[in-house]
């Protein structure tokens, strides 16, 4: 009989973010390794499209909600041979079978600025270390008691295995799976002349950014140190909460001719801008592993990026991109600069593929089959 496994996650396809696509690549794949795979998530999309049972409660107030996802994983959970949570805080009572978890980030930093806890421009590595109020100290404190009650945790970055194992994990419980691509799914130009041309773009440089719009994803340092650059344009394909406020900023330094906020930009689309643009620019203060920069590798564009988080562990200085210190606008400025240099994007842009076999999508499918397959009783 095919191990059954359970799939327990917060959001899933076609709602963004990085465990919504991870799931719907991954899915698939699981299923022909053997695995009987259900699902249950949060949202109201149709959940007739999918190649596996998926149950989706309706994001009503809380504790409504908590209500009816644990009355529907309740059953899931007695049924699974092995669960794979992908949010924590899930209700997720009942069921003796193992549980595995995906870390990609820190839920009580986030959580904490979103009720407005700490500073939105608060660093999350020294939020591991800082003492704050009670309301944050409880937030940490049922993270790591729930990350340590999983029998295994997989994370996506050395750097987060590090954060993991700051909070309590034994070392050897934690196991780094590096993320990855699947195959192209739709056919892009083969030159940056042709992208540009699809996207009607005239041929003076740009710099493309792409990120939900929230203060640590840094794109108001990338306007602060573009207004120091000229001759050079920034796109900025996605949407959230701070984009009144980058709109202001804009207007403030007098860049509307220089930059354009896309809003939310098609997938199709997405891989027509990354293969037009001169560089791909990630200046934020959080990454596990950012799947935005192995989609500008694959296209051939170099990468101006922040050097926190799990970034270094994708971008070489100098070879495939450029790593800034953050935050320090004077030090992007300067890469802006050093990046259009005579031959520099040339330079860069032939070594994008350098060292990308340890972001192969067979490999990470196999590696997590066998790792979950460890795991059953």
């Amino acid at each position: 009989m095919a191990p059954r496994l359970l799939i327990a996650s917060g959001i899933f396809h076609p709602e963004a973010g990085g465990p919504a696509t991870y799931l719907y690549e991954l899915l698939p794949q699981l299923q022909q390794h053997g695995w009987d795979v259900r699902a249950i998530s949060y949202g109201s999309a149709p959940v007739q499209q999918y190649p596996y049972p998926l149950s989706r409660i309706p994001r009503r107030a809380l504790p409504l909600r908590l209500v009816d996802y644990a009355r529907t994983a309740r059953p899931l959970l007695q049924w699974a041979d092995l669960t794979y949570v992908h949010t924590l805080g899930l209700p997720l009572s009942g069921g003796s079978a193992p549980r595995v978890l995906k870390i990609v980030g820190d839920q009580a930093w986030e959580r904490s600025i979103r009720r407005g806890w700490i500073a939105p421009t608060e660093d999350i590595d020294v939020f591991q270390t800082k003492n704050y109020g009670p309301l944050v100290s409880l937030q940490k404190l049922a993270r790591s008691r729930e990350v340590r009650q999983m029998d295994y945790v997989i994370v996506p970055s050395v750097y987060l295995k590090r954060m993991v194992v700051g909070w309590g994990v034994a070392e050897d419980r934690v196991q780094v799976i590096y993320n990855a691509l699947p195959p192209e799914q739709v056919d892009t130009p083969h030159t940056q002349a042709e992208a540009r041309q699809h996207l009607q773009l005239d041929d003076r440089p740009f710099i493309l950014t792409a990120a939900r719009l929230t203060p640590w994803k840094g794109v108001d340092h990338l306007i602060a140190a573009l207004a120091q650059v000229p001759d050079v344009r920034l796109l900025v394909a996605g949407d959230g909460p701070m984009r009144p406020a980058l709109e202001q900023q804009v207007e403030r330094l007098h860049l509307q001719d220089r930059v354009r906020l896309l809003g939310h930009v098609p997938r199709d689309q997405m891989a027509l801008y990354m293969k037009a643009a001169d560089y791909f620019a990630l200046y934020s203060g959080y990454e596990g592993l950012s799947h935005v920069l192995l989609e500008s590798l694959r296209a051939g564009t170099p990468v101006i990026a922040s050097d926190k988080g799990g970034n270094p562990e994708v971008i070489q200085h100098g070879v495939n991109g450029l790593l800034v210190p953050y935050v320090d606008v004077e030090a992007l400025a300067a890469a802006l600069k050093e990046a259009l240099r005579p031959g520099k994007r040339d330079a860069l842009a032939a070594h994008a593929h350098a060292n990308m076999e340890r972001f192969n999508f067979v490999h990470m499918v196999e590696q997590t089959n066998a790792t979950l397959k460890r795991l059953l009783i």
